[in-house]
């Protein structure tokens, strides 16, 4: 299966019409079906190439394997916990996200939510609306001067920094990997947590959900804080323990939260949402026609963008397959390929130690697709699932195969300037080496023996190993295939070593019998490309 071959795409949220129009205008099928209970999902999902989602549709397991024709999966916005991600890499099926679409409308809600705090504006409006005239109740406090943490750095969080640094707020923060140096250009000083927590009037989180962010903030954190801090929750449920918060507003020590989300949604506990000094949302961070209309029309773009061939943006979970859309990469790929499936037909094994070496600067970086593309090549033969640069690295890690990768900037003559893909098993004598000429891969090398004139690597080719003064294989392989009525489209030799030579043939269809040629040759394979 091709990757690109889109053509049903089911939107199955409510999205900006604008998202069904571009990807219609790309050539696409769109069917828009909101509100889908899951049964009705795994029904629908049978013939679609593309799933458009927000965060309410649950792509589960259950429902990527139900989707037998599915390749990419698009969320119209950042968080993707609500994708089964290793699902669908196993699946080989693309996830894609749109980071920056709305960091803006969050960052906003955010800094709305912390002036609500402060002023206590919407208990102050909600008693109005009851009739009543509070003016002593409602003390708040103003925000100059005062220290705000911001725990995650990224798009949402410096934005939110830099928008309540005008208010006179002293912005603080932690981030694992932003360095310091590039937080201290929008003003944010970062500091370990554990300095942050006592130091802090108002904290606010723009973290994803992961592992080491769940419960972030929690009993213990809590009582390190100052007295009466405030909390914001604009990211994701679950960041900010639930049941610590509920403990630390009864008791004082948190003196005020505001919450966008929680880990269950809407949530059933209505404890936190019910208590007088929280102020909640339901799930609004980006819920503004600006985000809407640019989320949507950034999913429907990189989707069609991926249709047609141009590129890939957004990719969660197929950094390789974003490489193997640039013109200049797609050949090399299509090598590593080459490569690694002529490896495992010489090696006649796909398990065990593979080595890439990359020789050449131009080739510096191609490691990180390249891998994938030479354990796809090894695994084509023997899997039953369908193997794609999304899930090749985790199915060879499942079948014993370790591929991996070193670099060399200097590749020998007459390779140097473009560069040479080297593949090696390791603990045996098989290697194969190539390059691409033009925009078609070739092989220099196979088993220490060299060929001058390089072999193009495409089409139904026939490789043999036999005794270099012996002619008679390739007077064997004509008389085959002239019975076959196929025809020799080109023959290439490689240098003599240890008195062999290997040769490869390009045939115009793959022969179905050797058994004539097996007694006249060291050894035989023949192989698509």
């Amino acid at each position: 299966r091709a990757l690109g071959k889109l053509q049903k795409v089911l939107i199955s949220e409510s999205l900006d019409p604008c998202c069904r129009e571009i990807l219609q205008a790309g050539g696409l099928r769109v069917q828009e079906k909101p509100g889908l209970s899951k049964e009705e999902l795994l029904r629908e999902i049978r013939d679609c190439d593309g799933l458009i989602v927000r965060s309410a549709t649950k792509v589960t397991a259950e429902v990527l394997e139900a989707a037998e024709r599915l390749q990419v999966v698009g969320r119209a916005g950042t968080g993707v916990d609500n994708v089964d991600v290793e699902a669908a890499t196993r699946k080989g099926v693309l996830v894609m996200n749109t980071p920056t679409g709305n960091s803006l409308s969050a960052a906003e809600l955010t800094c709305g939510m912390i002036l609500c705090l402060a002023r206590q504006i919407p208990q102050a409006a909600a008693s109005m609306k009851e009739g009543k005239w509070d003016r002593k109740k409602y003390m708040g406090m103003e925000l100059n001067g005062k220290t705000l943490a911001v725990l995650g750095l990224g798009r949402i969080g410096r934005e939110v920094a830099t928008r309540m640094q005008a208010f006179g707020m002293k912005t603080i923060g932690y981030d694992p990997i932003i360095t310091p140096d590039v937080s201290a250009t929008f003003g944010v000083e970062q500091l370990p947590l554990e300095q942050i927590w006592p130091r802090c009037d108002f904290i606010t989180v723009h973290t994803p959900l992961l592992p080491s962010t769940t419960g972030l903030l929690n009993d213990s954190t809590f009582a390190k804080c100052r007295r009466g801090v405030q909390v914001v929750n604009c990211a994701r449920g679950g960041i900010v323990d639930e049941g610590a918060l509920l403990r630390a507003l009864q008791s004082g020590q948190c003196g005020g939260a505001a919450l966008d989300v929680f880990t269950q949604e809407p949530p059933k506990d209505r404890d936190l949402v019910n208590h007088p000094n929280v102020i909640s949302c339901p799930h609004l961070g980006a819920s503004t026609r600006e985000a809407q209309s640019r989320c949507g029309k950034e999913i429907a773009m990189q989707i069609v963008d991926m249709a047609t061939g141009k590129g890939l943006t957004g990719v969660v979970n197929g950094q390789a397959l974003s490489k193997a859309f640039a013109p200049q990469t797609k050949p090399w790929i299509t090598l590593a390929r080459a490569l690694g499936t002529m490896l495992c037909m010489a090696g006649k094994q796909v398990q065990g130690s593979v080595q890439v070496c990359t020789l050449g600067t131009s080739l510096k970086e191609a490691g990180n697709y390249l891998t994938p593309a030479v354990a796809m090549g090894m695994l084509a033969g023997g899997t039953q699932k369908e193997v794609t640069l999304v899930n090749a690295t985790l199915l060879a890690q499942e079948a014993g195969l370790k591929v991996t990768t070193t670099h060399n900037d200097v590749a020998p003559e007459p390779d140097s300037s473009t560069g040479l893909v080297q593949v090696s098993l390791q603990g045996t004598p098989h290697q194969v080496t190539g390059t691409v000429q033009g925009s078609t891969p070739v092989l220099r090398q196979i088993n220490g023996a060299t060929f001058q004139q390089p072999a193009p690597l495409s089409g139904p080719l026939l490789i043999y190993r036999a005794k270099a003064s012996d002619t008679s294989a390739l007077a064997t392989l004509t008389g085959l295939l002239s019975k076959a009525g196929g025809q020799l489209l080109f023959y290439h030799s490689s240098s003599t070593v240890a008195g062999e030579q290997w040769s490869i043939v390009g045939l115009s269809a793959p022969l179905s019998n050797l058994s004539e040629l097996k007694p006249r040759v060291t050894e035989v394979f023949q192989l698509h490309l």
